[in-house]
């Protein structure tokens, strides 16, 4: 029966990892196993940064952004010499299984790690929702309450100076950040990758509000649409009317408390996790669909399609159209 496990976050942190390091670590306790924790994602694999961590390290994490464990990206880790050394630092240990936490790079280095004899178990991690095996990733909930937030400021300070604000959001080529908080925060335009405005469309746009003389112009986009923000807040000052700011909120979305939400995800899918390696499952990836914690091989989760956003962007793209068009 096995006897010790491993942990690593990998790729880019998102609020919410810490509380699945906590289930991973509490539940692999709980079933008599002791755990070990790897620092610095993969990179820590190759250069043994590994420890036992305890049920007070659990307790001490739960609530804290990022991840404690720390991450690195290692593009070498597809070279099978450099797998084959982390593999010989895990069999040093004892180390039998690993969780691994983050994003679909991280689901490619678990998949090669389980071929190689350890029985690797994924969890979603990344802010952007851009796993498509789940419905929501650890991180999600947490960035969107983030932008919200922000929006919402925003929202104060340019309905006082009747302007209109240009934010771009995270969400890397998924526009999920972009359309539930724009949605949540009433935005009045949002600007998706699968579904992009033109610059020239998001201008006319604005200008037909500030035809109808509303206050204020909250437009959010996903990141990596227009290469100039500044530009595009240009023209839609000149083309509209309003005095037109742009903002980048950047990484202030991956930081901060993980809501409760968040946390009760990462959790169970922890719990989850550490159950299926119990039962000698490994290769695959764990999420979340509806109320449900489902596991897929990993490649079979790779594979999975996107799910159109079009269809609720178009409707609420057409509320605001029929609200102020001439």
């Amino acid at each position: 029966m096995i006897k010790r496990i491993g942990i690593l976050t990998s790729g880019g942190d998102s609020q919410g990892m810490n509380a699945a390091i906590s289930g991973v670590v509490k539940t692999a306790i709980a079933k008599g196993l002791e755990v070990y924790a790897v620092k610095d994602g993969y990179l820590g694999l190759v250069n043994d940064w590994i420890e036992p961590v305890d049920v007070n390290f659990a307790d001490s994490i739960i609530n804290r952004g990022g991840t404690v464990l720390g991450t690195a990206r290692l593009p070498e880790f597809k070279e099978v010499a450099v797998r084959q050394k982390a593999v010989a630092n895990l069999n040093a240990k004892g180390i039998e299984a690993l969780v691994v936490i983050g994003g679909d790079g991280s689901y490619q280095g678990a998949q090669r790690l389980t071929e190689m004899g350890i029985n690797c178990v994924a969890l979603p991690g990344t802010i952007d929702n851009d796993i498509t095996s789940t419905d929501y990733t650890i991180g999600f909930d947490t960035a969107i309450n983030i932008v919200v937030e922000a929006l919402d400021r925003i929202r104060d300070t340019i309905q006082s100076h009747n302007r209109c604000a240009i934010v771009e959001v995270m969400g890397h080529s998924c526009g999920d950040i972009a359309l539930y908080a724009g949605i949540a925060a009433g935005a009045d335009i949002i600007s998706i990758n699968e579904a992009a405005l033109t610059e020239e469309e998001i201008a006319a746009k604005v200008k037909e509000m500030h035809d109808k003389n509303k206050r204020s112009v909250i437009v959010v986009v996903s990141e990596l649409i227009y290469p100039d923000l500044k530009k595009l807040a240009r023209l839609v000052e000149t083309t509209s009317g309003y005095v037109t700011r742009e903002a980048v909120l950047a990484h202030i979305q991956r930081g901060g408390t993980p809501t409760a939400m968040e946390r009760y995800r990462a959790f169970q899918m922890a719990k989850f996790a550490v159950e299926q390696i119990l039962s000698g499952i490994g290769g695959i990836a764990v999420g979340n669909v509806g109320d449900a914690i489902v596991a897929r091989p990993i490649m079979e989760a790779l594979s999975i399609p996107r799910i159109s956003r079009k269809d609720i962007l178009a409707d609420f793209t057409n509320l605001n159209d029929n609200i102020y068009k001439k």
